[in-house]
């Protein structure tokens, strides 16, 4: 077999494996959910719904074409779980998991899959990151449970449903997924500020980036304390995150003072901001019917959902380092520099480069996405965008449309939602082949543009 065939693993590189990886564990969600004991009595749905689900499970998305509460059984349910726990984690934290249980050595083929699946650019304490991501990540899992799960007592008869539903809540906000098993995701808490604090501090560990939280784990039990312990990629993306946050709440209030908010008290209309605001991060959870938000509101929450989470996250779209660069280049070519600083720190030519690629990619493939949907759907541009930026963000909200797609606009959705998962940089690497790495040059000729 030839070394350049693409089916000889010796020739695939990373991402391809990685991508290979995402559908074969697509695959097996597929089969989870179709099989009889996952299922309600009497509920039967199409092969394009299974997989519709199935991969909005393991994007960690949350859009549905069926009610979770009404479809899935108790074991459904705990499919469910596990697709968005393997999702949200990772394939390839998980993988690392298991080949450290199987007492398999981690070499470098495998420290190269780690590298990519979490855009590192070193080899070095990749395993390492890996224990630290999964430990980190059940910890919080399991904190979320016990105190929703605690809290729900007060909403439910038995201790083994409250703490089911504060299992399933915990586990959906901190993985970013969007689910729900209430049957209308978190409108029953609307007015409890309780359970909206807790969710957002849930869906924040689970976006803000895995390596954030592992530096403010060694910033707390160090004894030595000083900003110079934060990496740039830390302080960039913690600025960025909660600057768009507040952004967010800001805009939203604004926006809806005379329409959605008129009449009710400043402290319902900040937490219905605050709440949708942080969603729009990756969450997919929601406190009421986003459709009742007027059309400028509707623009501001698909900007947010297609920049989406942060790297090396729970989350998809575009990124919010990758956002904060594209500014950070504009404003630098504004002042007529060559270099873009940031924190006394100047960002490699290489990650500029990616980040212009990586945006220009998105907005294409988006809009792409939405040209056809437009075509074969009866809605108007509002709700299309809005899906569209919410699947490729791999938010989970909609405006109501999802279940009345036609069977090649679930196609287009899911595609949206595994590439907003594998992330642009992935799905661009998928298409590689050899090392095209160029030795020679052209003359330099200067062209008009602008």
């Amino acid at each position: 077999m030839s070394k350049n065939n693409l089916f000889n693993k010796r020739s695939w590189k990373p991402a391809q494996i990685i991508v290979s990886f995402y559908v074969i564990a697509a695959i097996v969600s597929v089969s989870l959910l179709s099989l009889p004991i996952a299922l309600k009595p009497g509920v039967h749905w199409s092969f394009v719904d299974i997989v519709f689900t199935a991969v909005s499970a393991l994007s960690v998305t949350g859009l549905t074409v069926v009610s979770t509460v009404d479809t899935f059984s108790t074991t459904g349910v705990f499919f469910l779980l596990f697709i968005l726990q393997f999702g949200g984690i990772g394939i390839m934290t998980l993988g690392t998991f298991v080949w450290l249980l199987m007492g398999r050595k981690i070499g470098l083929k495998e420290r190269q899959l780690i590298m990519t699946d979490q855009n590192r650019s070193y080899l070095s304490g990749l395993v390492l990151l890996m224990k630290q991501i999964l430990l980190i990540i059940v910890l919080i899992e399991l904190v979320g449970t016990l105190v929703l799960g605690t809290y729900f007592l007060n909403y439910y008869s038995t201790w083994q449903e409250a703490y089911y539903q504060g299992l399933f809540a915990a586990v959906s906000a901190t993985t970013n997924a969007g689910f729900d098993i209430t049957g209308s995701s978190l409108i029953p808490f609307a007015n409890d500020y309780f359970v909206q604090f807790v969710t957002i501090i849930l869906l924040t560990l689970g976006a803000i980036g895995f390596p954030v939280l592992i530096e403010l784990k060694d910033f707390l039990t160090n004894r030595t304390k000083n900003s110079n312990h934060f990496s740039l990629y830390t302080k960039l993306t913690t600025v960025t995150f909660f600057s768009l946050m507040i952004f967010g709440t800001v805009v939203i209030l604004l926006f809806e003072a005379n329409h959605f908010f008129a009449g009710k008290s400043w402290h319902e209309s900040f937490f219905y901001a605050f709440f949708q605001s942080s969603t729009t991060r990756n969450g997919g959870l929601a406190t009421m019917d986003v459709s009742l938000f007027s059309e400028p509101t509707l623009l501001a929450l698909c900007f947010l959902m297609f920049i989406g989470a942060s790297p090396s996250s729970v989350g998809g779209g575009i990124r919010t380092t990758t956002f904060a660069v594209i500014l950070l280049l504009l404003f630098s070519f504004a002042k007529g520099q060559k270099n873009v600083k940031v924190f006394k720190r100047e960002i490699h030519e290489d990650d500029i480069r990616k980040s212009v690629v990586v945006s220009f990619l998105a907005f294409m493939i988006c809009f792409i996405a939405i040209t056809i949907l437009l075509e074969t759907e009866q809605f108007s541009l509002m709700p299309i965008m809005f899906e569209v930026s919410s699947a490729f963000g791999t938010t989970g909200l909609s405006m109501g449309i999802t279940p009345e797609l036609s069977e090649i606009g679930k196609i287009v959705i899911i595609a949206l939602m595994f590439i907003g998962r594998i992330g642009i940089l992935s799905f661009i690497f998928l298409f590689q082949h050899g090392n095209q790495e160029v030795k020679y040059h052209y003359p330099t000729e200067r062209i008009i543009v602008g």
